[in-house]
């Protein structure tokens, strides 16, 4: 979390009485007396620095930055209520314990502590994680187990471990304080002291330049934006995405969508290449073709990534009497490092290797490899609505990458086609 979670139940009295206007009605709603919605209220706004009422003779009505912010509180507890019934319909309740609607009393040092036992199965290392004691942080989530009825932590062989309910409700919480979050960013915005975090998952084809240019002009027209970007596989990535803990993800899309939860938005086609370094002997040459880059050793991607399915699936490499394939490695850092040591090759995105290329320290042999471009763009959740600040980052992603469709971006030349 980014930022401290508000009590929860603040935040669902400040959803009543912007409903009702009125804290008499809000608090016989939401079971409490008059002085105690009130207080809520105030505590809220004192939190937040912000107005959230402007209070009248005809009743409390939210501000402009009140109903934004009621927005995201919606969102939040939406997702609250989601997980509540899904954990439900996944897990067994137990006879006679727990509440059906129990996400109605759910409180925030049990997200708390659900979220943190999630992220690091162990109840000392999630304690530590958060700041709290053991005693504290397993009270936490046993105070859980009982307002759900559910089970949701099992002991494990190197910890603990969440129950499939528990897995579901940890998800939906994650995104519900994603959405606080992103309420907090657009009320600080607002009052005009924008400090929004954003966090991108980054795969290799876009750290080189398409996601670096899109950071440089974020920074350039925005003082305090901080921007986080996350590398790792896809499907860790992808799961980031869905759980709140990345903002969203660029790199290569998969056809088809994994899962039908998230939107994958095209921005450029990326096309493969065969490439070496310039000292290769076949560096150079006019004419080139597969049987010849067969005879040296290969650095080859990982079979599930979109240039080694392309190697595997298309030119069929492991069909071969004896493979060519001596290092398999995703490693841009250790490619570079063999392609100019030795005489190896590889399958790579030209656009991942454009410096290297620029620098001429590698080149593209002159094959090209048919129906190889792969789509490259953005994955997100279907349900995520960015703020403002992220919409402009986003709009600086699309600019870059419209270069890179027009030809301004691409490094790809134009050679004989190698069906």
């Amino acid at each position: 979390m980014r930022q401290a979670l508000p009590n929860i139940r603040h935040l669902r009295v400040f959803r009543e009485v912007a409903h009702c206007h009125s804290v008499s009605m809000a608090a016989e709603r939401a079971h409490l007396s008059q002085p105690a919605v009130t207080q809520a209220i105030a505590k809220l706004e004192e939190d937040l620095a912000a107005p959230l009422f402007e209070r009248r003779r005809d009743g409390m009505f939210v501000t402009e930055i009140g109903a934004q912010f009621l927005e995201r509180v919606e969102r939040a507890l939406d997702h609250l209520q989601a997980g509540a019934r899904e954990a439900a319909r996944s897990g067994s309740r137990q006879k006679g314990r727990g509440f059906s609607d129990f996400d109605r009393l759910l409180t925030a040092a049990q997200l708390r502590a659900l979220v943190a036992v999630s992220e690091a199965n162990n109840f000392s290392m999630a304690a530590r994680s958060i700041g709290i004691s053991q005693p504290s942080i397993h009270r936490a989530a046993r105070n859980l187990e009982r307002l759900s009825g559910l089970k949701l932590f099992s002991s494990a062989h190197e910890g603990i471990s969440l129950t499939p309910a528990a897995q579901l409700l940890a998800q939906r919480t994650k995104l519900a304080l994603a959405e606080l979050q992103q309420g907090f960013d657009e009320v600080d915005d607002f009052l005009g002291r924008d400090s929004t975090h954003i966090v991108v998952g980054a795969l290799p084809l876009v750290r080189t330049f398409v996601l670096p240019a899109a950071i440089d002009r974020m920074v350039r027209n925005s003082s305090r934006v901080q921007i986080r970007a996350v590398d790792g596989r896809y499907a860790e990535l992808l799961h980031g995405v869905r759980h709140g803990d990345i903002d969203f993800l660029i790199g290569a899309l998969r056809d088809p969508a994994p899962v039908d939860d998230i939107v994958q938005e095209p921005l450029f086609d990326d096309p493969l290449a065969i490439v070496a370094g310039t000292k290769h002997p076949l560096a150079g040459r006019d004419e080139v073709t597969i049987d010849d880059v067969l005879a040296y050793p290969w650095v080859a991607p990982p079979k599930n990534t979109p240039a080694g399915s392309y190697l595997y699936d298309t030119l069929r490499i492991q069909d071969l009497p004896i493979t060519p394939v001596r290092v398999v490695s995703s490693s841009l850092v250790l490619l570079r490092g063999l392609l100019m040591t030795g005489d190896y090759v590889t399958i790579i995105s030209l656009n991942q290797i454009r410096h290297e290329y620029e620098q001429g320290v590698l080149v593209p042999l002159p094959i090209e490899l048919a129906d190889s471009a792969r789509a490259i763009g953005l994955t997100y959740r279907r349900d995520w609505r960015p703020t403002k600040t992220q919409q402009q980052f986003l709009s600086y992603l699309r600019e870059v990458s419209a270069g890179m469709n027009s030809g301004g971006g691409s490094v790809a030349p134009a050679y004989a086609e190698i069906q």
